[in-house]
């Protein structure tokens, strides 16, 4: 395990601590006028998603945690979790649905994505800005109902629903913001 001082601290770092794994959201360097320096930080826990504040001295030992990045294939869901296969070793992982949270309403079969493992768990996953879905499900734009920037839901072939404009219809295919859930555009 690497260890790395706390004056070498950057957002997105993962620690390990002895309450578990945690993610460098912000930090900052702190020189009062009187007393020694310091580091105060906000951590994510990696597994609770819970947001701690901790302040650190300066120049302390940290465990710095090793994340591995691989890319994964989804091949189909199962009752709770999603099954990956490692593109390079071609090994089978199965992954809880409650550890991927929402990015599982943008992942169809098929799909590649970036996990982000240490040892055998599976941390998160890195999806792309967006993704392409299939509408499945949407009313009919009425003949001379054309509102500028009016919306209706269309259910896309993930079951997430999302506001699109009127002229979007069943069977189109349309781009997602992963990280807002908005349409962008028709593809």
């Amino acid at each position: 395990m690497p260890t790395t001082t706390t004056n070498d601290i950057e957002n997105g770092m993962t620690l390990e601590l002895g309450e578990g794994l945690f993610r460098v959201v912000e930090f900052q360097h702190v020189k009062p006028g009187k007393g020694g320096a310091f580091v105060r930080t906000k951590l994510k826990n990696v597994r609770t998603g819970a947001v701690v504040d901790k302040t650190f001295r300066a120049d302390e030992k940290v465990e710095q945690a090793i994340v591995d990045k691989r890319e994964m294939q989804l091949l189909y869901a199962e009752e709770g979790s999603l099954v990956f296969m490692d593109t390079s070793s071609y090994d089978q992982m199965p992954v809880g649905r409650d550890v991927l949270g929402s990015a599982v309403e943008y992942m169809k079969d098929g799909d590649t994505v970036i996990l982000q493992v240490h040892g055998d768990d599976v941390l998160s996953v890195d999806l792309p800005a967006s993704v392409e879905l299939l509408v499945t499900q949407t009313d009919p734009g009425l003949q001379g109902d054309r509102v500028s920037g009016a919306r209706k839901p269309a259910t896309l072939e993930t079951g997430i629903v999302v506001q699109v404009p009127l002229f979007v219809s069943t069977g189109d295919r349309v781009k997602v913001d992963t990280r807002t859930g908005e349409y962008i555009t028709r593809a």
